[in-house]
């Protein structure tokens, strides 16, 4: 009896960028029986792909995937035209983007949809320069995708409904859950929250609030530990919008309104304390601290993203 790893593909996808996010997006498709076109220019990312694609299945308790579904490439090539779709997940230049959609625009056949992986870029932008704009759309997965199941589709002023919900069908058919952005805005939902959230906590630690040991603890231990199981309008619903209504009367005003990056954000990275891979950010960490942190992040998330 064959299985998902072994039947040959009935679909194809184009991944263009084949790094972390390109990688594990690619696994996501080839594990569910698709076909893969991936676009890598560096020859030290092409050469780990597939042992990266073996490594997720082992994690998710997959096949291993059948090297002959994969076609790997340097550059943009006519292979793309057999894909159904094509995912850019480049580096977040939007030049870059931008000339990569013009020439998958003339490589791809109409009938192909042209995606961007991009986090916070407006989509309108990124496919500028496409000819068939009705076919450009967004494909936010979150990192790791093989563990963050939820993907943002972003539609257009210029995008058709049929791309839309054909996308939306894909993304459901290897097992992810896609959430329908009808509007283009920076940021779509999930960067938006997220760095709302973010904004306030560095301006609490400017401030002299308290220390960015503090801020994720009150974060992990109170409201953060219900919010993967209900979200904030749930919570707001669940305890009565009058007295959300009554909070906010009282904190907006004095919540953070900068339009540009705080001042100890700034001071941090000038100084290069970008974070734990150099040892030092908002925290200080050992490379055994990190480890930990990304081996546990990946324990959790995997332990609630269930291949399907």
């Amino acid at each position: 009896m064959s299985t998902a790893a072994s039947r040959p593909a009935e679909r194809w996808i184009g991944v263009i960028g084949a790094g972390r996010m390109g990688g594990a997006i690619a696994q996501i498709f080839a594990a569910h029986g698709c076909g893969v076109v991936a676009v890598e220019p560096h020859e030290a990312v092409r050469e780990t792909l597939l042992g990266r694609l073996d490594d997720i299945c082992r994690r998710r308790g997959q096949p291993a995937i059948a090297r002959d579904r994969i076609i790997l490439g340097e550059t943009l090539s006519r292979e793309l035209a057999r894909c159904d779709l094509v995912i850019e997940a480049a580096p977040e230049r939007l030049a870059l983007k931008q000339e990569i959609f013009a020439r998958l625009d003339e490589l791809c056949a109409p009938r192909t949809i042209l995606a961007t992986n991009t986090s916070v870029i407006p989509v309108t932008q990124v496919g500028a320069r496409a000819k068939r704009r009705e076919r450009v759309l967004g494909t936010h997965f979150w990192n790791p995708p093989y563990a963050v199941r939820l993907v943002e589709v972003v539609q257009t002023a210029f995008t058709s409904p049929d791309a839309v919900a054909r996308t939306i069908s894909l993304l459901a058919e290897v097992g992810q859950i896609p959430v329908h952005v009808m509007k283009d805005v920076p940021g779509f939902i999930g960067n938006r929250l997220q760095h709302a959230l973010k904004r306030e906590a560095i301006a609490l630690v400017q401030a002299g609030v308290c220390d960015a040991e503090t801020v994720d603890l009150v974060v992990t231990k109170s409201f953060g530990a219900r919010l993967g199981v209900m979200g904030p309008l749930e919570q707001s619903d669940l305890v009565g919008l009058d007295l959300t209504l009554d909070i906010h009367s009282v904190i907006l005003r004095d919540l953070d309104r900068s339009v540009e990056p705080q001042r100890l954000l700034v001071e941090k990275v000038a100084a290069g304390k970008l974070g734990a891979r150099v040892g030092e950010g908002f925290r200080k960490w050992t490379p055994e601290e990190r480890a930990e942190l990304e081996s546990r992040l990946d324990r959790a998330l995997l332990s609630t993203a269930k291949p399907s």
